[in-house]
């Protein structure tokens, strides 16, 4: 927590373009921490304060009231977050100067190191835990001060009744895990996925909890119903116990699951983010540097403006001795409208697009000519009145017609869409039109907003490539934008004009910080969940191993061999503990398509990127997963095998 606070106030890391998007990213990170870590260690606690209710028992009994066990508890609460916060502290002291580093090699910075120690990272760690911790105090006097003396003392004796098989929780489970993927699949707008995930999210949470406490319960019946399955030496202890106190055993393997489920997304998606980068800013600038000047009505939309910027953009090139490798410009117009049927309409009063229900109806509709059309693919396509061409990006239109408020039109051909006005990089899915020539336009032209903006988006465009170093496109990107800006040729033809100037080598920085940043506090948040689930792992084995002891010391006296012992928790390890990293797997297939729409919303195009990073992050985590469960299921042998000694 120390370290992912200290980072969003290191001078390197401020120092850096753009590291306002870092310092966003570590804020949600530092929160995530800090509300995991209450979880996480509410649950270990209430897992040791269970294993000493016979010791706070005896004290009671050899005369010790429980005022008294009340003060042990909380010296020793004291005593534990002390030391524990201090180390914490000093480690994180320690590691947040190799921390930063690594953050600033994955963003590709170059900064100038420099050791602090920020006092707000210090104070902010300290309000954390030491809330925490007094959570935690007030949880074990909750629990000691409840129980009677007898009970505590007896409390290891106590076992959990073996809950029945519930049908009810099991198919709402059912029902809420089918609906959650029914709409991970079935939702085709990014804006909705990015709305709707949340909601998805939590309902799966809950169908895991379900299907795990009451599916587990059914499934370890079902199994002792099979005699050929049950009646035999390593199984028969291994189910019975677990269909004992399968309740708990149940939360315990759907928290792992969502665990597992959470690394392997965060993992996922901010590597695919990272490594898709360079994809990311190439789909983001179709060219190096864009200049769009935009005008306020079709008739503007001329080739004489284009001209009169493309001239403006020549003398810069001569002055600084380059030529541009690529260029391109075209002219469109835009507009966004919800589709009903064949019939679009334009959002005048600005209420229709204000619903979920709506984002899957609303359309991008670019405007192109013919004339540039043809010129930028090659083509030779003909127009009569009244026609036009379409071309779908990101959806489908079927119709022969298509009506934008009280523009009509009749759609001749369907071809390929253009890369206009970031048509392919827009949230929105969106439809092309070309159209013979902007004069059908004007039925569109009086829709304005209230405040009187026009809905039409009107731009004259220009991109170009340079075969020139970063720093030489930025000189040449910036005197050309002040050019423009004082252009007088374009003030005395059309009067006020503004403009738009996007240049790849000076955003680029900030994707690499933006994307830079998510791609570290993945990793820093896959590690904590990692070391997390490994401990809710252990701290499972360990108290299944207690519980386990006498049961296996009575099966060893009527015959039952080590070896028996080792195949019969071999069995309990494949029966159920890998169900978790099963449903991990599972839920990550069907959230997929999901994340990969989200992804969209970055400018990611690459899928076959982030199919081969999900799957090779599943492969690496089922990997991590079984070394855990090895390592951990030898600490249950030997506390069976060794009478917990």
């Amino acid at each position: 927590l120390y370290i992912v606070q200290s980072l969003s106030y290191a001078p390197a890391i401020r120092a850096i373009p753009h590291s306002g998007d870092i310092e966003m990213v570590l804020s949600l990170g530092k929160y995530v921490i800090a509300i995991f870590a209450l979880i996480f260690l509410f649950y270990t606690n209430s897992f040791l304060i269970r294993r000493r209710n016979r010791e706070f028992g005896l004290y009671n009994i050899l005369g010790m009231d429980k005022y008294g066990i009340y003060r042990v508890i909380f010296w020793e609460t004291l005593i534990v977050g002390t030391v524990s916060t201090a180390l914490g502290l000093f480690f994180g002291i320690a590691f947040s100067k190799l921390t930063e580093l690594g953050l600033v090699n994955v963003i590709r910075a170059e900064v100038t190191m420099s050791v602090s120690v920020p006092k707000e990272a210090v104070i902010f760690t300290l309000e954390i835990f030491g809330g925490i911790f007094f959570v935690l105090l007030l949880r074990s006097l909750w629990s000691v001060g409840r129980a009677r003396p007898m009970e505590l003392l007896r409390s290891e004796s106590y076992g959990e009744k073996p809950p029945k098989a519930n049908w009810l929780l099991a198919g709402v489970g059912v029902g809420l895990l089918v609906w959650a993927y029914y709409l991970a699949v079935s939702i085709k707008s990014p804006i909705t996925a990015m709305v709707l995930f949340f909601i998805a999210v939590v309902m799966v949470i809950i169908a895991t909890y379900l299907l795990f406490i009451a599916g587990s319960v059914t499934l370890c019946r079902l199994l002792q119903k099979n005699k050929q399955y049950y009646y035999r030496k390593n199984h028969f202890v291994s189910v019975s116990s677990m269909a004992y106190r399968m309740k708990r055993n149940g939360a315990g393997l759907a928290s792992i699951c969502i665990l597992a489920t959470m690394v392997l997304v965060m993992i996922s998606s901010t590597s695919s983010l990272y490594f898709g980068a360079n994809d990311a800013i190439r789909s983001r600038f179709p060219r190096e540097n864009e200049m769009s000047v935009m005008v306020d009505s079709p008739q503007k939309l001329s080739e004489e403006t284009v001209a009169i910027i493309k001239d403006t953009f020549a003398g810069i090139f001569a002055s600084h001795g380059v030529t541009p490798t690529e260029e391109e410009s075209y002219r469109f117009a835009s507009i966004a409208a919800l589709q009903t049927g064949d019939r679009f309409e334009a959002d005048v009063e600005g209420q229709q697009f204000n619903t979920i229900q709506s984002f899957d109806s609303v359309r991008n509709i670019y405007f192109v000519t013919l004339e540039d059309y043809n010129r930028l693919t090659q083509n030779h396509y003909r127009l009569g009145e009244g026609e036009a061409l379409l071309a779908e990006v990101r959806c489908q239109y079927d119709d022969d017609t298509l009506g934008l408020n009280d523009l009509q039109l009749r759609i001749t051909r369907k071809v390929e869409p253009l890369e206009i006005g970031q048509a392919n990089t827009q949230i929105l899915p969106s439809l092309q039109l070309v159209v013979a020539d902007y004069d059908v336009l004007h039925p569109l032209e009086s829709l304005t907003y209230e405040n009187g903006d026009l809905l039409m988006n009107m731009q004259c465009y220009y991109g170009y490539d340079l075969e020139a170093d970063d720093e030489t496109t930025i000189e040449i990107f910036r005197e050309a934008k002040k050019t423009l800006l004082e252009n007088k040729a374009l003030a005395d033809k059309w009067g006020g004009y503004t403009y738009s100037a996007d240049c790849m080598a000076e955003e680029k920085n900030s994707f690499f910080v933006s994307f830079g940043g998510l791609f570290f506090l993945g990793i820093l948040l896959s590690i904590v969940f990692i070391f997390a689930a490994a401990m809710i792992i252990y701290y499972k084995q360990v108290s299944e191993g207690y519980e386990d002891q006498a049961r296996f010391a009575i099966m060893q006296k009527v015959g039952m061999s080590k070896e028996d012992i080792k195949k019969s928790i071999n069995s309990q390890i494949l029966t159920v503990f890998f169900a978790p990293l099963v449903f991990a797997g599972l839920h990550l297939a069907f959230a997929f398509p999901l994340i990969w729409k989200i992804l969209m919303l970055f400018n990611l195009r690459n899928l076959w990127l982030v199919v081969g990073i999900t799957a090779g992050a599943f492969l690496l985590f089922g990997v991590f997963y079984a070394l855990i469960y090895k390592v951990t299921a030898r600490a249950y042998y030997t506390i069976v095998l060794s009478g917990g000694k």
